[in-house]
């Protein structure tokens, strides 16, 4: 049994071979050419936050590998009436073959992989946010034709996504900069996994407070909303905190002529990123977005174990 917690839970073989296979799926989809993989496997996707591209990606690569979505709205559930985690989690895991959770605490993760008995696919947590990075990895490979050595830079919050994309770089070789206000920084214990990380891969990993210096000689610039799902009420303070962190076009010139930008998506334009920047040349962001679907259909086969239709 296996489970997709956190991206350092493949090494580095690993998710170079589930990219291979994302792009693989990306020419058998395209062409309907549709392995089912997952026959007469139920995958639930059990989900306490919105979502409209993971949601429909999980879903979708469901259906083209053969097996049944079963959507799981938490609100729905006795979840909202208090019953705890483990107790939904050892019902579920007698019902389905797979678990793909997006929470609000990475507690929920852990107790339903510690009780359910079934794989666990991290669909978002409070944490981290590891299936986002495999379809930002496979963009980044498509666009620069390789990972190993490139200089990414995220620009904006140290947050979940901020923290997969470090783990996710540092195992393949890419140098990171991440350049955040002060007090927004990425989870301390995340950073010090991605440092180790990258010493073994041979890259570098930096957190700035400037984003100039942080955007300078990047091949990619990389950034996500400054108010994510929970944090309303930080609203006020975090738009004064975040001023300076946009990516724009005069950013955009302190970086590689060739640089690509990225957004996870949803956009908050005249925000986090200007229109003109979301829509330009550089821009990737709806590249990724569809690599979303690639992306989840080589998790589940990894999830699954399956590879080509065999067990591994």
């Amino acid at each position: 049994m296996r489970s997709f917690l956190s991206v350092s839970d493949l090494g580095r073989p690993e998710i170079e071979g589930v990219l291979a296979r994302a792009e693989s799926f990306r020419t058998s989809i395209k062409e309907g050419n549709f392995p089912p993989l997952l026959r007469e496997k139920v995958v639930g996707l059990l989900f306490e936050k919105p979502s409209t591209r993971t949601r429909t990606s999980f879903e979708v690569a469901t259906l083209r590998l053969g097996g049944r979505p079963l959507y799981l709205a938490a609100n729905e559930l006795q979840l909202s009436r208090g019953e705890p985690v483990k107790d939904t989690a050892r019902v579920l895991g007698r019902y389905l073959d797979i678990i793909v959770a997006r929470v609000n605490s990475h507690d929920t993760l852990d107790e339903l992989s510690r009780y359910s008995g079934v794989s666990i696919v991290n669909a978002l947590s409070n944490l981290e946010h590891p299936t986002q990075i495999v379809s930002d990895l496979l963009t980044l490979r498509q666009v620069k034709g390789t990972l190993r050595g490139l200089n990414i830079t995220y620009i904006g919050d140290g947050n979940n996504v901020c923290n997969s994309l470090l783990l996710g770089a540092s195992i393949v070789g890419m140098n990171i900069k991440v350049a955040c206000p002060e007090g927004y920084e990425p989870n301390d214990a995340i950073l010090e996994r991605a440092k180790s990380l990258s010493r073994i891969n041979g890259s570098e990993v930096e957190v700035v407070h400037d984003p100039i210096r942080g955007a300078a000689e990047a091949d990619a610039l990389y950034t996500d909303v400054w108010i994510s799902m929970g944090q309303e009420a930080e609203t006020e303070r975090r738009m004064k905190s975040f001023q300076g962190y946009q990516i724009n076009s005069a950013l955009l010139r302190v970086a590689k002529k060739d640089v690509t930008v990225m957004h996870c998506l949803p956009a908050h334009r005249g925000l986090e990123i200007t229109d003109e920047v979301l829509e330009g040349e550089h821009s990737v962001v709806w590249q990724q977005a569809e690599n979303k679907l690639y992306g989840a259909a080589a998790v589940l086969e990894w999830i699954a174990g399956r590879s080509n239709g065999s067990e591994r």
